[in-house]
């Protein structure tokens, strides 16, 4: 049989079937894999002030739509016993939990400067109830004006506390029994490829959460769950230390 102009396998190239064929393994694939680009529009769904007696059902809605959520939850709420077997769910479930003070009182943390010590106790005790060490904060109020003062931010950087705020705000919690509201809130206020959904643990919350969800799978939204390790700024600051 004439050759055909092609290299003859080696030993090491060729293996020798039952049949008597010559039989040559297809060459491994020796392209770098293409790297993963980030997907075009992401919205973060966070609720602040919980634990509460809605967490379970917050979960469960969750889950039902296979979505990840961040958590800000309050020091007074966590050292509740009956709600922490909720904390720990919320983090066995893969949501972040991130801390929203002690006391959510104004007065205290700005004036009387008691964020930090607030926001550090408010992690030990997340990290208490479910074994993470969560870095990521929400100030009650947001951080404008409560953080103005660039020594307050100097000490958050120091302690390595990240700090996020949100781009759109529901209004939830001043909408009791006016789900529609909610949802019509957010549509309205969707306007970006990246969002970040201020929402609380409110019962006209969770009646409007489906929608809600539903609404950014429409747009096309994935749904991002915050990561320590890829953290991005998102701060009314614009302090890119936080």
């Amino acid at each position: 049989m004439e050759s055909d102009g092609t290299e003859t396998p080696t030993d090491e190239q060729t293996e020798i079937s039952s049949e008597g064929q010559t039989e040559i393994p297809m060459e491994e694939n020796s392209e770098q894999p293409v790297e993963e680009k980030e997907p075009e529009k992401v919205v973060y769904i966070t609720f602040d002030d919980g634990p509460s007696k809605w967490t379970e059902q917050f979960l469960d809605v969750l889950d039902a739509h296979d979505v990840k959520a961040t958590f800000f939850m309050q020091g007074s709420n966590l050292k509740k016993e009956h709600l922490q077997e909720s904390v720990k769910r919320a983090a066995q479930e893969g949501h972040y939990i991130g801390g929203h003070s002690m006391t959510h009182n104004y007065q205290a943390l700005y004036s009387n400067q008691q964020f930090l010590p607030e926001m550090l106790e408010s992690l030990d005790l997340i990290h208490e109830i479910t074994g993470t060490t969560p870095r990521l904060v929400r100030p009650p109020y947001g951080s404008a004006p409560g953080l103005n003062g660039e020594h307050i931010r100097k000490q958050l950087a120091d302690a390595n506390i990240k700090i996020w705020d949100w781009t759109i705000d529901s209004h939830d919690w001043e909408l009791p029994g006016n789900p529609s509201q909610i949802i019509q809130n957010i549509k309205q206020d969707t306007t970006s490829d990246k969002e970040i959904v201020l929402m609380h643990e409110k019962s006209q919350t969770l009646e409007a959460l489906p929608d809600i969800l539903n609404f950014f799978k429409d747009q096309g939204y994935i749904f991002g769950v915050y990561n320590d390790a890829s953290h991005f700024v998102m701060n009314f600051q614009n302090d890119a230390a936080l």
